[in-house]
């Protein structure tokens, strides 16, 4: 299985959408939309999330598809560029005018680019990965998350840092040129100091421009750095080789375990993340997902794999309870789906709310490997 799945992903990128002839789309086909960064900044995050929702259709598919009828899931590439995003959208939405619903993407700025083109034809899009909590206020009604808000994880990271590691203070620097790591600073600055934490410094940099900020770290007991995927371990090494050793800790962003890899000697990096999916995870769904993924593409799968094998699974189990393929049906079953048994948690959507409650997992960083350290829900979120 595992050389068909990685045949039909380089199809996808080579193609920017896995088409066919639009001729051929019949009725008794059900469509999704996924659009996904395969090259470009986000790719380390969007390529395992966009690997979990296709075997998330294979296996649906396996099963006799939605109500009897098979799942087509159509893959484009949006490049990590805004206007490429948009555009994606667009034809899908033209070359499968019967499209249901849309999912992907693992960033704010990302998302709100091609959810707006798929609002405006009232298509859902369900963000696989992407965190802001700002984000349903900003393309109301057919915008969802499938993972928790930024709010949520930096909550968790202040309450863990204060109350596990007795951090009292704190340096924080921050990617100013990303939504994402902007709000996660601002969640955690929230809460570390509603807690009685001190910032001691707070430095913005520009994205690949890490150095500046770290000469500006003051001695602390903890350092909070948000920064995006390709930022996050030279960044590290940048705050260790300044002879910083207090804990590190980021958000999910971080969560891409090649990159850590080739970094033995780190340690005291801890990061915020969905899930963990190490093989002594006694969780059923997580060990069914693993194996599965293992299976197909012979590699580990991260937290955003899960995350988009989660995201299509929703949709799926909307389009059943729906039993129709009318976007706007599939938009309320959605809304109304309670208890659904995710590899990255138990998701509900609360009256009017389209995140969902979910826990927290806090992971290390250490000699090359990510290991777990605990989960939680945070006692207290800061408002979006």
């Amino acid at each position: 299985m595992k050389y068909i799945q990685l045949f039909v992903l380089a199809l996808c990128i080579t193609s920017l959408g896995c088409n066919k002839d639009n001729n051929t789309e019949q009725s008794e086909t059900l469509v999704l939309g996924a659009i996904y960064n395969l090259t470009g900044g986000q790719s380390a995050l969007d390529i395992p999330s966009s690997k979990g929702a296709q075997l998330a259709i294979e296996q649906a598919n396996a099963e006799g598809g939605i109500n009897g009828k098979d799942v087509q899931l159509i893959l484009k590439d949006g490049q990590t560029d805004p206007d490429v995003l948009k555009n994606r959208v667009a034809e899908i939405i033209s070359e499968y005018p019967s499209t249901a619903a849309f999912l992907g993407l693992s960033d704010t700025d990302q998302v709100l680019a091609a959810a707006g083109v798929a609002a405006d034809s009232h298509r859902v899009f369900l963000t696989s990965g992407a965190t802001s909590p700002k984000l349903p206020g900003q393309i109301p009604d057919y915008l969802f998350l499938a993972c928790f808000g930024d709010n949520v994880q930096a909550a968790a990271a202040a309450e863990w840092a204060y109350n596990e590691q007795d951090a009292r203070t704190v340096s924080i620097i921050y990617d100013s040129t990303d939504t994402y790591t902007r709000l996660l600073q601002g969640y955690f600055t929230s809460r570390f100091e509603e807690l009685g934490g001190q910032v001691l410094v707070k430095q913005a940099y520009a994205q690949g421009n890490i150095a500046p900020a770290v000469q500006e770290i003051q001695p602390s007991n903890l350092i909070f750095f948000a920064a995006l995927p390709q930022d996050a371990p030279a960044g590290v090494q940048l705050i260790r080789q300044a002879g910083f050793t207090a804990p590190i800790i980021g958000g999910d962003a971080y969560d891409e375990p090649d990159s850590w890899k080739n970094l033995p000697d780190i340690s005291e990096v801890f990061f915020t993340t969905h899930a963990y999916l190490g093989a002594d995870n006694p969780n059923t769904e997580v060990q069914a997902f693993r194996q599965a993924y293992i299976q197909a593409y012979d590699e580990e799968p991260s937290a955003f794999a899960a995350l988009g094998y989660d995201a299509t699974r929703l949709l799926i189990e909307a389009q059943q309870k729906a039993d129709s393929t009318n976007p706007e049906d599939i938009r309320q079953a959605l809304a109304s789906i309670q208890g659904f048994a995710g590899v990255t948690g138990s998701i509900s959507y609360g009256s009017g709310s389209r995140i969902p409650s979910k826990s927290v997992t806090i992971m290390e960083v250490r000699n090359g490997a990510q290991n777990l350290v605990m989960e939680l829900v945070p006692e207290k979120v800061p408002a979006p």
